[in-house]
C-alpha cells in the first residue's frame, strides 16, 4: 500500500486570522463552503477548531463514498488537522500571511491507498479529483471571507 496525497492551495484576499477562523468554524461557516460532494454534515462535539468532532459523507466519485468521522486538532498556529476515525485519511489545512490583507491557504490530504491495479488507478486519479473538490471549497471559503472583510 502506497500513501496517496492531494494538495491544493489558494491566495485569499483576507488576512490569515480571518481565513483560519472561518475555516475552523465547523458550526456556521464550514457548512456554507462545502461543495455538493459533502452530505450528511453534522457537528457532534465542539464546533470551533480544536476538539471538534464532525461527521460527513464525501462523494469522491460516482461509486466512491467515504463515511468520515473527523477529529479536529490545531497542532500549531495557523494549522488545522482533520483525522478521520473511519480511515487513514488525514487532511491538514495551513493558513499563512501572503502580504497585506492576503493569506495563502494550503490543504493536503493523505491516506493509505489500495494495492495492485486498483491502487495504481487510485494514485493516478484520486488526487486530481480531490484537488478539484478542495479547489471548489477554497473558492467558496475565499468568497465567504472576502465578503466578510469587505463588510468590516
Amino acid at each position: 500500500m502506497a500513501q496517496v496525497e492531494a494538495t491544493t492551495e489558494r491566495i485569499i484576499a483576507a488576512d490569515a486570522e480571518t481565513v483560519f477562523d472561518a475555516l475552523a468554524d465547523y458550526q456556521d461557516v464550514r457548512p456554507k463552503v462545502l461543495p455538493a460532494h459533502f452530505s450528511e454534515y453534522e457537528v457532534r462535539e465542539g464546533g470551533d477548531g480544536e476538539g471538534t468532532l464532525v461527521h460527513w459523507k464525501l462523494q469522491a466519485t460516482k461509486k466512491r463514498v467515504r463515511d468520515c468521522l473527523v477529529e479536529v486538532t490545531e497542532p500549531t498556529d495557523g494549522q488545522l488537522v482533520e483525522k478521520d476515525r473511519n480511515s487513514s485519511m488525514v487532511t491538514t489545512w495551513v493558513v499563512t500571511p501572503a502580504g497585506e490583507g492576503r493569506s495563502k491557504t494550503v490543504v493536503t490530504t493523505v491516506w493509505d491507498g489500495a494495492g495492485g491495479i486498483g491502487g495504481f488507478f487510485e494514485r493516478t486519479f484520486a488526487p486530481k479529483g480531490l484537488a478539484r473538490i478542495h479547489d471548489e471549497l477554497l473558492a467558496k471559503l475565499a468568497a465567504e471571507t472576502e465578503k466578510a472583510t469587505e463588510a468590516s
